[in-house]
């Protein structure tokens, strides 16, 4: 069944496709209470220091066409999901790999003072990456009919926000 349609309305065609999408959100609430800091920040910037909030993700999916059941995606599925996200951002100190003090953060580790994680880049923007890669990966892993991710969204505060989005051509 395709989704590509054409209208016509006062004697002009038109063509569309449409699409379902819905949100999923892991909100503040959960509690993804993550430290890290951005070390190439100026030393003007509080940024520089650790610091940490507890994350809100949004995922936002869209699918050509609804399931049986009539929906985009199956929320009930997503507890695999939240183990993953919790297992890289939960009470977790997150450092870039090319961190000057990469090894003083390993050592910190190593004595139980933290559990560490250590990922390419670290900021809301490079999490946001990294999370949609996170999601995708879990995607495949289901039955669906096209369900694709169209945007992960991640807030650090109500004032504070990115979003990745990544579009095939």
């Amino acid at each position: 069944m395709s989704n590509i349609v054409t209208t016509h309305s006062r004697s002009i065609a038109r063509t569309y496709k449409s699409y379902y999408s819905v949100v999923k959100t892991f909100g503040h609430d959960l509690g993804l209470s993550t430290a890290f800091r951005q070390w190439r920040a100026g030393p003007k910037s509080h940024c520089r220091f650790i610091h940490g909030y507890a994350l809100a993700i949004e995922l936002t999916f869209c699918a050509p066409t609804l399931d049986a059941r009539n929906w985009v995606i199956n929320f009930g599925e997503f507890k695999e999901l939240k183990l993953a996200l919790q297992d890289k951002f939960d009470h977790k100190t997150v450092v870039a790999e090319d961190d000057p003090d990469l090894e003083f953060f390993r050592e910190g580790s190593r004595i139980g003072v933290f559990d560490l994680v250590v990922v390419p880049h670290v900021g809301c923007e490079c999490f946001a990456e990294l999370i949609y890669d996170i999601v995708e990966t879990w995607l495949t892993s289901l039955p669906h009919h096209g369900v694709t991710l169209s945007s992960v969204k991640v807030s650090e505060h109500g004032a504070n926000s990115a979003t990745y989005r990544r579009e095939y051509v």
